[in-house]
């Protein structure tokens, strides 16, 4: 099954414990179309959400997972699936409020915070270690992948420019942090609202001037958005 490695490294004891998930899937999938949130479509003879969920579930390394979920459908989340160490709240009105209330939910001794998108399935075990790693070496990390097509700039339909590939990363999850760094962050955006929508953790992170080390992702843990991505995803699950 994707997702697990039998050739992974037992954890350290210096990491069981310490990190804790948040994973958003507050939202209702627009894109893929359906009467029922993306995230709750079969993949594979499985819900997509169970099989990042249960990755992290599986990790010593994770204290407790949180899933923010639309309001809607918490009772339904909550019947198709229990765990000692999961709760399951109720998402924001955008991606990132959904996170805040999911890492104000948390209730272990876990020290950092991992957040990642549902529609990521196919998030391995080694990325979360090598995530846990540069937390605790580094600081504040997100994964990415880097660019491997030319890009270019354009304005009504003309190429302005082209960008080097080599500094361009194309952002995915986990996006991690400390736990008491966003919670300072988001009392300071409570305080004084942003002027913009954040679309990730990172984009705080970096607003407020904080170093965010990048962790290399793959192809694998792309986002499942359209329905050509759930034909090439189920592909995977076999």
């Amino acid at each position: 099954m994707a997702g697990d490695n039998p050739n992974t490294k037992s954890t350290p004891e210096a990491l069981k414990g310490r990190f804790a998930a948040v994973l958003p899937a507050g939202g209702l999938g627009k894109r893929m179309g359906g009467n029922i949130p993306k995230q709750l479509m079969l993949l594979g003879g499985k819900p997509v959400y169970r099989y990042c969920l249960e990755t992290f579930l599986n990790m010593d390394e994770i204290a407790e997972v949180v899933m923010a979920v639309p309001a809607d459908w918490k009772d339904h989340f909550e019947k198709d699936f229990s765990h000692p160490k999961l709760k399951i709240v109720v998402g924001g009105a955008e991606r990132w409020q959904s996170v805040e209330n999911g890492v104000n939910a948390l209730t272990s001794s876990a020290e950092y915070v991992l957040v990642h998108d549902v529609a990521r399935p196919f998030i391995s075990e080694e990325i979360i270690r090598n995530v846990c790693n540069t937390l605790v070496e580094k600081g504040s990390c997100l994964v990415a992948k880097p660019a491997v097509d030319t890009i270019k700039i354009a304005k009504d339909g003309k190429v302005e420019s082209t960008i080097d590939r080599n500094t361009v990363w194309l952002a995915q999850t986990p996006q991690a942090a400390s736990i008491a760094l966003l919670k300072k962050l988001y009392a300071r955006i409570a305080a004084e609202p942003l002027d913009f929508t954040p679309t990730d953790e990172a984009s705080i992170l970096e607003y407020f001037g904080e170093n965010v080390y990048i962790v290399k992702g793959n192809a694998a843990n792309d986002k499942l958005t359209t329905p050509e991505d759930f034909e090439i995803f189920t592909k995977r699950t076999r």
